[in-house]
């Protein structure tokens, strides 16, 4: 397992994470699966508040070996549904689920609070000055934000930066070869401000994996009946990719996500399936099976990026001297 940093951060995090969001009991398969990954080199635990008994497993599971671990956790979701105050990204909620979180997972401190989903209601200044807060109070140590529009989390660091609160170290996103709109503005947006890149949805529910691409293949997270031609097309070429390469769909597909410089999230049920991908660490795929991949199903920027990169060389906008300019 190799490790990055995490945005303009110290902490060294390892390729993979593993998400927890699907643990609902301490089974003797759970403890496998911490074993193995933390034995592989891995050392991020992904969960959050509203995935039901996760966090008690996981605190249960890190019980003699916590500081090991980067220890990530979400908020934003509702702690009880008859309170209209006891969900969305303002202070109350902040303070009171991270307090839970805590509990639960059988710590004084996360590693990495995540504002779980963007809530509209409440003014981004007010969730930054609480995360500032809970970090000077060493509760947390790194903030980061899911599911947000580009905009905001560009916001929300500007404002970091400009009142010396602590800004969004790491964005968590969807991100696979099916789904790939996050390129248009919010990748972007993190490499500009130097924020490490997680997604979730990788293997898109097993689709990627190949897994439903045999004939009467059993349904298990989605129908086979149920998947539209263009994710067929692309689990078809991940196969052959896998193939000629001699690895797995599952290790081709997480290994894309792995070059684009994101960490892609593992949620394994069982250790065998860890084990499969656990290999695609360190995996470099051949630029040409990169490229297939990515042409197998249609995608496009949209405007503005499309517009921009096709005037990016243009001499009438930029003089001529552009093809000189080597850029960053």
């Amino acid at each position: 397992m190799r490790y990055r940093l995490l945005g303009r951060t110290g902490l060294r995090v390892s390729e993979l994470f593993l998400g927890a969001m699907t643990y609902r009991e301490v089974s003797p398969e759970a403890r496998r699966i911490f074993d193995l990954y933390a034995e592989s080199g891995g050392n991020v635990v992904d969960t959050a508040s509203m995935y039901g008994e996760s966090e008690n497993v996981v605190g249960e599971l890190l019980q003699g070996r916590r500081d090991r671990f980067v220890l990530a956790t979400k908020y934003t979701g509702s702690r009880d549904r008859t309170d209209p105050n006891a969900a969305g990204n303002h202070r109350k909620n902040l303070v009171l689920s991270l307090e839970q979180s805590l509990r639960r997972l059988r710590t004084d401190y996360v590693d990495l609070f995540w504002v779980h989903v963007w809530d509209r209601h409440t003014p981004i200044e007010e969730t930054m000055r609480a995360l500032d807060d809970a970090v000077r109070a060493g509760k947390i140590l790194y903030a980061g934000i899911s599911d947000a529009p580009a905009w905001l989390a560009s916001r929300a660091n500007t404002l970091a930066e400009w009142r010396g609160w602590t800004p969004f170290a790491g964005l968590q996103v969807p991100y696979s070869l099916l789904r790939r709109d996050v390129e248009r503005e919010l990748l972007p947006m993190a490499q500009a401000y130097g924020m490490s890149v997680t997604a979730w949805g990788t293997l898109e529910r097993g689709v990627l994996s190949g897994r439903y691409n045999e004939p009467g293949a059993p349904a298990s997270r989605v129908s086979p009946d149920s998947l539209s031609e263009r994710e067929r097309t692309a689990a078809r070429v991940v196969v052959k990719v896998a193939g000629e390469l001699g690895v797995t769909a599952s290790q081709v597909a997480l290994a894309w996500v792995l070059g684009r410089g994101v960490h892609p999230i593992v949620g394994a049920s069982t250790v065998d399936q860890l084990k499969d991908n656990l290999g695609a660490s360190g995996m470099a795929l051949p630029e040409e099976a990169v490229r297939r991949l990515e042409s197998a199903v249609e995608f496009e920027l949209g405007f503005p990026r499309d517009f921009v990169e096709e005037v990016d060389r243009s001499p009438a906008i930029y003089g001529d001297a552009v093809h000189l300019l080597d850029g960053r």
